[in-house]
C-alpha cells in the first residue's frame, strides 16, 4: 500500500473523481429522471471524458469506436438470438417443451421440472420474453395442482435469471466477453457449470423457503389462462425432440469449439472446422436457419409467415442493442481515459482478487441503476485492464463474476421487479422477500462457486 500511495498522482485522483461523477450521473438520470439508459450512458461518457481532461475529438472518437466495435461483436449475436427466441415462441416449440416436461413430472418434482423448463427456454430467449412466456404456464400449473405459488414460481424465475446473467448468447455475458476479449466458448462452458448448482439452490431449494415466507401468495385470477383443449389439439407444433435439438445446437457447437481449442493441435483439420462452426456468429446463424425448418415449417408456417416472424423479432430488441452499444462506448471511454489502469493499481495494491473486484463493481452499479445489462457492460469496462494480465480461463471466469454481480438484489429501480410483482399479484414487501432475495441468492452462490474455480484453474 505504501508503494501505491507513493505512486499516486493528482491525475489518478482526477480520473477516479471523473468515474464516480459519471456513474452517479448515469444513476441519477436513470433512476430519478427516468431517462432511457442509452441516453444516460451517452451523457455519462461525455461527463467522464470532459472531467478526466480528454480532448473533445479524442472523446468522440473513443465513444464512437466503442459503440462500433460492440455492435459488430455483440449486436449481431443479440439479433440472431432474438430470432431463435421468436421462432421458438411463435411455433409453439416453447410450449411443447413446457407441456412435455411438466406432464411427466410428479407432484414432488414439479419445482425441479419448472426450473428445467425455464433453463431450457432461457438458453435462447431474453429474460423479459421468457418471463412473459413462462408466467401463464406457472399460474396454470399452480391452479391445476394447488401447489404454493412460490414453490412453482421461484424455480422458473431462477432458471431464467441465472441463464440471463451467466450464459451466452444473452447480451450481458456477450458484452462482457467482448469487452474483456474472453473466449465465448469457455465462458459458456464455465457458465453452464456454475449455472446448474446455482439454479438448484436459488430455484427449488430457495422456493421452499419462499413458500414458507409467503404462504398466502396466490396468482391473480384474472391472469390465469383458460386453455381450450380442442383448439390446442388442432394447433400444429414442432416435436419435443426437434425443438430440444434446435435449442441446444448453439450450445453444443460453442462447447465443441472450446474443447477443441483446449485439446487439439492448432493445425488439426477437425479443430479448424469446429473453430468455424463453433464461432458464436456461425453457431447462432446455423441455429436460425435450422429453426426455420424444425420450428417454423413444422408448425405449418408459410414463407411469408417465416419472414415476418424473423423480422418481427428485431423490433423489441433494438433498445437492448442500443444500451449495450452505448455501454461499449462508455467502456472504451473509460479505457482510453486511463481509468482502468488506475483501478488495476488500486486492486493490486489492496490485494483484491480480480474476480471479487469485478463482482463488487457490478453489484454497486446494479444496486444503483437497476439494470443488469448496464451493470455488466460498465463493470467490464472498469476492470478490462485486469483481463489483459489474465489467461483465457480466468478472463472467462471474470466475465461470469461480473455477470453474477449484475444480478444482485433487484429492487424498485429494476423493471424485472415490477414485472414479477404484477404478474404474481404481490405487494412490494412480498416481492422483496421472494424475487429480490432470490436474485441475491443467485449472485452470492455464483460468486461463491467462481472464486474456488479461479483458485483451482
Amino acid at each position: 500500500m505504501t508503494t501505491l500511495a507513493a505512486g499516486w498522482t493528482g491525475h489518478d485522483t482526477r480520473l477516479i473523481v471523473a468515474t464516480l461523477v459519471a456513474i452517479a450521473l448515469i444513476v441519477v438520470l436513470i433512476s430519478k429522471f427516468k431517462l432511457h439508459a442509452f441516453l444516460a450512458l451517452i451523457l455519462g461518457s461525455g461527463a467522464l471524458g470532459l472531467i478526466a481532461g480528454m480532448p473533445v475529438d479524442k472523446l468522440l472518437k473513443s465513444f464512437s469506436s466503442g459503440v462500433g466495435s460492440t455492435v459488430a461483436s455483440v449486436g449481431v449475436l443479440i439479433a440472431l438470438g432474438a430470432m431463435i427466441g421468436k421462432l421458438l415462441a411463435d411455433s409453439g416449440g416453447a410450449e411443447q417443451i413446457v407441456d412435455t416436461i411438466v406432464s411427466r413430472a410428479g407432484r414432488r418434482t414439479l419445482p425441479w421440472a419448472m426450473a428445467l423448463v425455464a433453463a431450457l427456454i432461457g438458453l435462447p430467449m431474453f429474460f423479459e420474453i421468457g418471463l412473459v412466456l413462462l408466467i401463464p404456464i406457472v399460474l396454470l400449473v399452480v391452479k391445476r395442482t394447488g401447489r404454493p405459488l412460490m414453490l412453482i414460481g421461484i424455480p422458473a424465475l431462477a432458471g431464467l435469471s441465472v441463464l440471463h446473467g451467466l450464459v451466452p448468447p444473452h447480451p450481458g455475458p456477450l458484452a462482457a466477453a467482448g469487452a474483456l476479449n474472453a473466449n465465448v466458448g469457455i465462458v459458456l462452458a464455465f457458465g453452464l457449470l456454475v449455472a446448474i448448482p446455482t439454479v438448484i439452490i436459488a430455484g427449488p431449494l430457495f422456493g421452499m423457503v419462499a413458500a414458507r415466507l409467503l404462504p398466502d401468495a396466490a396468482p391473480p385470477e384474472r391472469l390465469v389462462p383458460a386453455r381450450d383443449e380442442e383448439d390446442e389439439n388442432e394447433v400444429r407444433r414442432p416435436s419435443f425432440a426437434a425443438t430440444l435439438c434446435t435449442v441446444l445446437l448453439p450450445v453444443v457447437l460453442m462447447l465443441a469449439k472450446a474443447l477443441s481449442d483446449l485439446l487439439a493441435a492448432s493445425g488439426n483439420e477437425v479443430r479448424r472446422v469446429l473453430d468455424f462452426v463453433g464461432d458464436p456468429l456461425v453457431a447462432l446463424l446455423l441455429t436460425v436457419l435450422l429453426g426455420m425448418f424444425t420450428l417454423g415449417r413444422a408448425a405449418g408456417f408459410t414463407r411469408d409467415r417465416l419472414s415476418s416472424t424473423v423480422g418481427d423479432s428485431l423490433g423489441p430488441i433494438a433498445g437492448i442493442i442500443l444500451i449495450v452499444a452505448a455501454g461499449g462506448g462508455f467502456k472504451q471511454t473509460l479505457v482510453d481515459a486511463g481509468v482502468g489502469d488506475v483501478i488495476t493499481q488500486l486492486a493490486t495494491g489492496a490485494s483484491i482478487p480480480a474476480l471479487l473486484l469485478g463482482w463488487l463493481v457490478a453489484v454497486a452499479i446494479r444496486l444503483a441503476t437497476g439494470s443488469a445489462t448496464v451493470a455488466t457492460v460498465s463493470a467490464a469496462g472498469i476492470v478490462s485492464p485486469l483481463a489483459a494480465t489474465l489467461d483465457p480461463t480466468h478472463s472467462a471466469l471474470l466475465v461470469l463474476a461480473i455477470g453474477a454481480g449484475s444480478l444482485f438484489f433487484s429492487h424498485v429501480n429494476d423493471a424485472g421487479f415490477w414485472l414479477v410483482k404484477e404478474y404474481f399479484g404481490l405487494s412490494v414487501g412480498q416481492t422483496i422477500k421472494s424475487w429480490s432475495l432470490m436474485e441475491t441468492v443467485i449472485s452470492v452462490v455464483a460468486i461463491a462457486l467462481l472464486l474456488p474455480l479461479g483458485a483451482i484453474f
